[in-house]
């Protein structure tokens, strides 16, 4: 199947616009739109997309990497590295995104799914969004997978949930009725909440595992 028509398939299909797919995987709204042409619009030539877009468009749409590659045509496959043997795959939900910063982003509703490896116990997953939590080596526009919990041990990194709204992914500490939220960079304050400043504070689930993108 030609990359053109699996992009094209793929926006219709989740109602998403060349921007909003840019945005997913790193690249500008005219890139989508070479890559759904195949043409590069300066060169007049056919696009040849880097392994890292490769690499990130196929996470965008749900596909292990290896089974992406293997849909697409002979010319534009890239060897990837092999799973485990015997590995056994399950799909789990991308919710959106969550920062590692400030919590400013949504979880949007454009669900798709990702694949991971069945002996992990997750179920959901989100894209970070930020540069908070390099200190455990989770960077901005990794995936990470979590298990759904309302209840995570002081100093565990949990997806939490600020006002019914905004999503972050954070070390999680408790006091009485005080929450810490701490980052992993040290430019990032620590963020305190109580009932004076936050009406609802919720913990979405803990972070088990991450898949970051190729750099």
């Amino acid at each position: 199947m030609k990359l053109q028509k699996m992009i094209r398939d793929f926006r219709a299909l989740n109602g998403l616009t060349q921007e909003e797919l840019g945005k997913r995987i790193g690249v500008s709204k005219a890139y989508i739109g070479m890559l759904e042409k195949g043409i590069d619009s300066k060169t007049k030539k056919p696009v040849n997309p880097s392994l890292k877009t490769l690499h990130n468009l196929a996470i965008a749409m749900g596909y292990n990497p290896e089974e992406f590659y293997s849909i697409l045509d002979e010319d534009t496959k890239v060897k990837m590295p092999k799973l485990p043997h015997g590995a056994q795959l399950k799909k789990v939900p991308m919710l959106g995104y969550a920062a590692a910063g400030k919590p400013l982003e949504d979880l949007n509703q454009d669900v798709f799914y990702v694949d991971v490896e069945n002996k992990y116990d997750v179920d959901f997953c989100i894209t970070v969004a930020g540069d908070s939590m390099t200190g455990a080596n989770i960077y901005d526009g990794d995936i990470v997978f979590i298990k759904k919990t309302s209840t995570v041990s002081n100093g565990q990194i949990a997806c939490i949930q600020i006002d019914r709204e905004k999503v972050c992914l954070k070390r999680f500490y408790k006091t009485g009725d005080t929450v810490q939220l701490i980052s992993e960079n040290p430019k990032y304050p620590p963020m305190l909440f109580t009932a004076q400043n936050c009406e609802s504070l919720q913990i979405l689930g803990l972070a088990i595992i991450k898949q970051s993108k190729v750099k």
